[in-house]
């Protein structure tokens, strides 16, 4: 089909685009934005019903392109060409590639999850900041998890830095979102023991057994774990701090605590 041709600021297709920065335009729409080479070839890879490509060969930083949009269009994605100027208004990022895809969101529940006989699942409570929440999706898939619950979210899944950091992992890694109780129910009733990480603890995470059925439970950066989390998990562990700072970045934690687990379970 012929692509259509996009030079204009104020084209309805380029306004929406904007729009959908917002998490209020993004979830009446159901939609979210894919931007990046890297980010819409794992979309495509692990078969993300990737509707609409917007691309702009004057942002292009490689020579790879044209095979990703052969493969958007075979896929049944409708294709647009934008100027260099409408492209950079739609763009997210400061010095874009060129590229930038809207794709339907989804929804997963905890019993959705399809989890091994020994799961290594990573359950983050109350995250804030997108960058953190791409971040510990790109750790957690780095350390062979099997899945990630979110609990209480603050920021929503599909922001366009959640999609950014996670570097497209967010595609492939199995995510569920639960308030709290629903995740301790869940991981009671699948038998899956909680270690949840606090400054609080006495234990070392060191120390802790993250062998079997196991759920690491991380915190928000302001406020750390509910106290639900701490009166239910069946261990909590703390990070040795040898100077002054009494806590590290949630995904510096995280990433360090899942990679504890990974040596500990011969991964």
């Amino acid at each position: 089909m012929p692509i259509e041709t996009i030079t204009s600021l104020r084209n309805p297709r380029v306004k929406n685009l904007v729009k959908l920065r917002e998490r209020r335009q993004r979830d009446r729409q159901g939609v979210f934005l894919i931007e990046g080479y890297r980010e819409l070839f794992r979309a495509f890879e692990t078969k993300i019903p990737v509707a609409e490509v917007y691309f702009s060969p004057e942002w292009f930083l490689g020579s790879n392109e044209e095979a990703l949009l052969r493969r958007a269009e075979a896929a049944g994605a409708s294709l647009f060409r934008l100027s260099r100027d409408s492209f950079s208004k739609c763009a997210y990022r400061e010095r874009p590639d060129g590229l930038l895809g809207v794709a339907p969101q989804w929804e997963k529940g905890p019993y959705e999850l399809e989890l091994p006989p020994d799961p290594l699942v990573l359950v983050a409570e109350g995250i804030e900041k997108p960058g953190n929440l791409g971040t510990l999706l790109r750790g957690a898939d780095a350390a062979g998890v099997d899945a990630v619950l979110l609990c209480d979210p603050v920021t929503d899944l599909f922001n366009p830095n959640v999609v950014r950091a996670s570097t497209g992992v967010l595609f492939s890694m199995p995510v569920a979102v639960a308030d709290t109780s629903a995740a301790i129910r869940f991981l009671k009733e699948k038998r899956i023991r909680t270690v949840a990480t606090t400054p609080a603890a006495e234990r070392l995470y060191t120390d802790a057994d993250l062998r079997g059925p196991l759920a690491l439970v991380m915190g928000s950066e302001r406020y750390g774990l509910g106290d639900a989390w701490l009166r239910e998990a069946d261990e909590k562990v703390r990070i040795p701090m040898a100077g002054r700072a009494d806590s590290v970045n949630v995904s510096m934690a995280t990433i360090i605590t899942l990679f504890e687990a990974v040596r500990q379970r011969g991964i």
